[in-house]
């Protein structure tokens, strides 16, 4: 890939994480471009690799020219670098390593928007400097502690070795479920020692949330509180369904005009319907990247092939019939190329 190339493809991601977040990092960038997947991330944060270039779809050298393009790109939109601490959610709390070479502060920075408050700058930076919590793994696979040959539910990571609770002094948690919003966070707000458990969704290739390891005490002292203030919550959580609920008609009506832009023979009401699909909260779909949020041109592209694939081709009979899965993408090509030209001609 050329540098120019590299550099506009930079650029894009960049755009998109500003666009939806404010702030722009290196982590973005690279995941933008598909050369890390969130889960090579996750496991890069758990203290499972020595190093994100191990987990990368390429080499040291091209991870060092895509942090020097982002720095370039980001000085020339003005934003502020904020230098970020990246620690491992392990027991020793280690410094994470982005490659095995010096230079590892080109890939720490934060990038800012100009736009945004003193005090909002600072109550990011506070809360980036915090250490990560403990994350406790619960294993699908057979596994050993490193210490005492035994098992468990859950293993955490200590010199890049997985070791059991006991072993890691942690035996004397209790473990609070996802669910309850609240009653985590005050539970580890109260606990003097917690971790984060998640465990690895095959489907989605992800790690998930399930919950938390926290002190009894404090589960109970959690639980105290929250019965204290439930009927304000309750009517907070009632405006908050309110305003995302308006939210998600604003961003729908936008991608719709914007499905109109790209797609000018779309008809009106399939573009509503694509937008209204794709952008349904909390369906996981491409309507819900970040990249669809910032209207980016190729996701919304994307969302109008999922709805050509399903409603103007013959694939889902090629899946119950049998076909594999890139085998009927590979026969519904024409079909879907023929579509989206269609749509594509100017309205009458």
């Amino acid at each position: 890939m050329s540098k120019p190339n590299l550099a506009h493809r930079v650029a894009a991601a960049a755009e998109i994480a500003l666009t939806s977040r404010h702030y722009v990092t290196f982590i973005d960038v690279v995941t933008g471009l598909r050369w890390l997947h969130s889960r090579h991330v996750d496991l890069w944060r758990q203290g499972r690799a020595g190093t994100l270039a191990e987990l990368a779809a390429v080499d040291e050298e091209r991870l060092l020219a895509t942090a020097g393009l982002l720095r370039e790109w980001a000085l020339a939109k003005g934003l502020k670098p904020v230098d970020t601490p990246y620690v491992a959610g392990t027991r020793d709390r280690r410094d994470l390593r982005f490659t095995s070479g010096h230079g590892q502060d080109a890939f720490r920075v934060h990038w800012i928007s100009p736009d945004l408050s003193e005090a909002r700058v600072r109550r990011f930076t506070e809360r980036q400097s915090k250490a990560p919590d403990l994350v406790a793994v619960a294993s699908q696979e057979p596994w050993r502690c490193a210490s005492c040959g035994d098992t468990g539910p859950y293993l955490i990571m200590e010199d890049d070795l997985p070791h059991c609770l006991s072993c890691a002094d942690m035996d004397h948690l209790v473990f609070l479920p996802s669910g309850n919003a609240a009653l985590s966070r005050r539970a580890k707000q109260e606990s003097g020692l917690s971790a984060v458990v998640v465990r690895y969704n095959r489907r989605r290739k992800v790690y998930q949330r399930q919950g938390v390891l926290v002190e009894e005490a404090a589960l109970t002292a959690a639980e105290e509180r929250c019965l204290a203030d439930e009927e304000a919550r309750m009517r907070r959580r009632e405006r908050d369904q309110e305003r995302r609920a308006e939210q998600d008609v604003g961003f729908q009506a936008a991608m719709a005009a914007e499905i109109a832009r790209l797609f000018p023979s779309c008809p009106p009401e399939r573009a509503h319907e694509i937008a209204e699909h794709a952008g349904q909260r909390g369906s996981g779909r491409v309507g819900r990247t970040a990249a669809a949020k910032a209207l980016d041109e190729n996701a919304i592209t994307l969302a109008v092939i999922a709805s050509v694939r399903h409603l103007d081709t013959d694939y889902d009979r090629l899946l119950m019939s049998g076909v594999p899965r890139m085998e009927a993408r590979d026969r519904i090509r024409n079909a879907i190329e023929a579509k989206l030209t269609e749509f594509r001609r100017p309205s009458r």
